[in-house]
């Protein structure tokens, strides 16, 4: 058996023992010591990672400039449209191009006619192809107007014979003669009481001198255009179209309504022959 001198002995020295543990034992850290290795732990990563971002986008974008990749935002544009018009298999038309070997295909308009940027020797060829004339050198918009012009005469002569017909039709077989104008007057008169400006006259004598010689009743026997200024159909003039100032009152409406100006109408007879 063990006595209680050698157990208060054993035990003594375990206490010193275990106090020396103790005492030899380093002192834990502090909370915040702890934290701010992690903080400093996570920085480190972070700057790795920012770097590896940095270098990720500066070593293509310096590959790309030794290359000879477009910088500008306009090159980028350009070359995404060169993508974009070979992947839709567009052909080269000679139209608004996109860079080399490629191109735009302007497609003709429901009509037939071509597509209103086409070229004007495209324009050319297709009012030649509707029996219009028009003038070497003449621009796209000038060869539209030509043709936009011819087809509203012809639908005027088409009217014109409609009501032709319907009148004949409604008394019995027997044209109607027209009312003739009886009256007096000259053209500066006459141009005056229809309201046309004074700086226009020149104008208007040079349209009307070749459409009717100033004569207010004047008769196309093939279309029934009528008056000093060929109204087609005669029976759209308000008063008469062979009353000269009912005539030039209507043509006045006319020039400014479809050309713009009586200047504009008058360049447009000088290339046309017609307005």
């Amino acid at each position: 058996m063990t006595s209680a001198n050698e157990t208060r002995t054993r035990t003594a020295a375990q206490i010193t023992r275990r106090d020396a543990r103790a005492i030899n034992r380093p002192a834990a850290a502090p909370a915040s010591t702890r934290l701010n290795r992690r903080r400093g732990v996570l920085n480190v990563f972070a700057g790795v990672a920012a770097f590896g971002f940095l270098a990720a986008y500066l070593v293509p974008t310096a590959a790309a400039m030794a290359e000879g990749t477009p910088g500008s935002h306009y090159d980028t544009a350009q070359a995404d449209a060169q993508v974009y018009v070979a992947a839709a298999d567009l052909a080269p038309s000679g139209g608004l191009a996109f860079g080399a070997g490629y191109g735009v295909s302007l497609q003709p308009q429901a009509d037939g006619s071509p597509h209103p940027k086409a070229s004007a020797e495209e324009w050319a060829a297709y009012a030649g192809s509707q029996g219009v004339e028009v003038p070497a050198g003449a621009s796209r918009e000038e060869i539209q107007a030509a043709i936009d012009a011819a087809a509203k005469k012809a639908e005027e002569e088409a009217e014109a014979e409609e009501a032709k017909k319907a009148t004949v039709a409604s008394t019995g077989g027997v044209a109607l003669q027209p009312v003739l104008y009886t009256g007096g007057g000259s053209p500066a008169e006459w141009m005056a009481a229809a309201g046309i400006a004074q700086g226009d006259w020149g104008y208007v004598d040079y349209i009307v001198s070749r459409e009717s010689g100033w004569n207010p009743n004047a008769t196309n026997a093939s279309s029934g255009a009528c008056g000093l200024v060929q109204a087609l159909p005669c029976s759209k003039v308000p008063g008469g179209g062979y009353n000269p100032v009912a005539n030039l009152q209507w043509a006045n409406g006319y020039a400014v309504g479809r050309y713009g100006s009586w200047a504009s109408a008058y360049a447009f007879w000088t290339s046309n022959h017609w307005w």
